[in-house]
């Protein structure tokens, strides 16, 4: 029995029901950083700049008035996302720099260059994050997870510490992740080796942060530079579609069920902008915020033996100490 309209009914069903999820979605995304808080006068360095939570971060500094380098590994990526952040915020003091993670020597060209052009640094936000679905290492001999995650920010934040220190009141924001709650550091054996577990390898460089941020916050008491590590909760990157059950056949089935819940990255983005530029975290050493809420971390994160043990063999694996001139970067 034909019912009349009955097609334009389902549509219009079907239409609401989308309206109502994307309304939901927001709502459970959480609430924007106060959008009136602003940056001028603040250069700002965030790797991983070009895309996900790192692009939004960039966009929201860029919009309120600071001074921005991108830290990228893909210049041709770095330079898009730029010009379209120049175009939407007015600003024109954002810049794309290389820098790859995976490679010591490009992180020290980076810095290098850095130092050369600028001379303060108010915020550094050490967000690039990869979780590679095949076994990879970087330039270094490091597992690529760990070396990318950790390692390479690390070197970065060390080698910049000195500019931030004189830049002071200044901030270091880690962009850390719930994962670490399921993470172990291997002490045996750092890399994993031979290890298929990537979700085992991803919890570990997660966890590496987190006490990371503790004995990074331990060193830098009554220096005016603070540290926040922030955990943007479930947002819709790449690095996201890169998890296991996200790359098998089954994303066709888990991915729309995750949806509704997942953060667009201009959502996630905000737990950085917040641990950056509210004022209530101007001293902070060390603490760790979900969705803006200072929360604990896991008792391995507060681990404060485990925190030096990494820190001394991130300085021996990063040759921190070993190179007191930085290397001349390389010609474009």
């Amino acid at each position: 029995m034909w019912i009349p309209n009955l097609p334009i009914t389902i549509v219009s069903a079907v239409a609401a029901s989308a309206g109502a999820l994307c309304i939901f979605k927001d709502i459970h995304g959480g609430p924007p950083f106060d959008r009136e808080a602003r940056a001028d006068n603040k250069t700002v360095v965030i790797t991983g700049a070009n895309t996900g939570i790192g692009k939004e971060a960039a966009w929201e500094f860029a919009k309120r008035g600071a001074k921005v380098f991108m830290a990228c590994r893909d210049m041709e990526k770095c330079e898009k996302t730029r010009k379209d952040i120049v175009l939407e915020t007015h600003n024109k003091y954002v810049y794309c720099r290389p820098c790859d993670l995976a490679s010591t020597k490009s992180i020290r060209e980076f810095v290098h260059r850095y130092k050369q052009e600028e001379p303060h640094l108010h915020i550094l936000v050490n967000n690039a994050g990869v979780l590679e679905p095949k076994e990879k290492i970087t330039q270094d001999g490091f597992e690529m997870t760990l070396g990318v995650n950790h390692l390479g920010h690390f070197l970065l934040t060390n080698l910049l510490l000195d500019t931030l220190k004189e830049s002071a009141p200044s901030r270091v924001v880690v962009v850390a992740d719930s994962a670490h709650k399921r993470g172990t550091i291997h002490t045996e054996d750092l890399n994993m080796t031979g290890s298929k577990d990537k979700a085992a390898m991803y919890a570990q460089s997660k966890l590496a942060n987190l006490l990371f941020v503790r004995e990074l916050a331990r060193r830098l008491l009554e220096t005016g530079v603070a540290v926040v590590a922030v955990d943007p909760g479930l947002t819709d990157t790449t690095l996201t579609r890169n998890m296991p059950m996200m790359r098998s056949i089954t994303r066709f089935f888990i991915y729309p069920l995750f949806w509704p819940v997942m953060k667009t990255p201009k959502i996630g983005a905000q737990v950085i902008v917040h641990a950056a530029l509210d004022p209530k975290l101007a001293t902070c050493a060390g603490d760790y915020y979900v969705d803006m809420k200072k929360t604990d971390p896991s008792a391995s994160a507060q681990d404060f033996e485990m925190a030096q043990w990494l820190w001394k063999v991130s300085e021996k694996w990063t040759k921190l100490n070993e190179h007191k001139q930085i290397p001349q970067a390389s010609a474009a």
